[in-house]
């Protein structure tokens, strides 16, 4: 089995992080296929740039030159995944929702902990879109933009374990989802501090992807999401 693991913004970096923690989680046979976004910001950090990175994913993925059986979209709270799904006849799943969908297995009510807090109503109405609110606590911003993660990762420990700790003790919740894909491989830090599940996105999607691909199941082609009809592009795809 191969899946496509997207990254959304251009940092090589964030893509080889997200891809070493899909690696981890995945099955012995499941070969792993990091992808960066030819084009757009190196962080996504609001809605014009994840509105880019959601084209420059899609772009990316038709561009792509071999076989795969599953598309991981691996930004939190981001744009695209519908038009992935338009576009493509594998699985495609997307970190925010897979970890919420995760989480409520495990917890009644969970929180995620995310970077800024402009990111904070993209999540949520993300979460609203995908029928997957009516469960979740809160959302929680660290403070910390996306790049900052790697920059100082312990610094970023601290205040990520210091909000699912509120999370826990003041919103009741009962499971912590980490809000960005550079979170990844934080879960343990968080899981000693507060004593809950905690669910990383890119785990949760894979882990998804896999079973999607077992079952032998992918996106209804009926009515959402369709194949785009054929028509005239003026001007698109921009030259490369």
């Amino acid at each position: 089995m191969r899946i496509l693991v997207a990254n959304v913004n251009t940092t090589e970096s964030m893509t080889q992080g997200i891809a070493r923690q899909a690696r981890r989680i995945a099955l012995p046979d499941t070969e792993i296929v990091p992808i960066t976004p030819m084009f757009g910001a190196e962080s996504v950090e609001g809605n014009y740039e994840s509105y880019v990175a959601a084209v420059a994913v899609m772009e990316t993925i038709r561009a792509y030159d071999g076989p795969y059986d599953a598309i991981v979209q691996a930004g939190y709270g981001e744009h695209g995944r519908e038009g992935l799904q338009e576009l493509f006849d594998v699985p495609v799943v997307d970190i925010t929702e897979a970890a919420a969908a995760t989480a409520m297995f495990v917890a009644h009510k969970y929180s995620v902990v995310t970077t800024l807090d402009r990111a904070v109503p993209m999540i949520e109405d993300r979460l609203k879109l995908a029928g997957l609110a009516d469960r979740l606590a809160s959302v929680h911003a660290s403070g910390l933009a996306v790049l900052e993660l790697e920059r100082d990762p312990q610094a970023a420990i601290d205040i990520i374990v210091e909000k699912a700790a509120y999370a826990v003790e003041h919103d009741r919740a009962e499971a912590i989802c980490l809000g960005c894909g550079g979170m990844a491989g934080l879960t343990q830090a968080v899981i000693e501090r507060t004593g809950v599940p905690v669910i990383d996105g890119v785990s949760a999607a894979v882990k998804l992807a896999e079973g999607l691909v077992a079952q032998g199941l992918s996106t209804s082609k009926t009515r959402t999401y369709a194949a785009p009809r054929p028509k005239a592009f003026k001007n698109w795809p921009p030259a490369r």
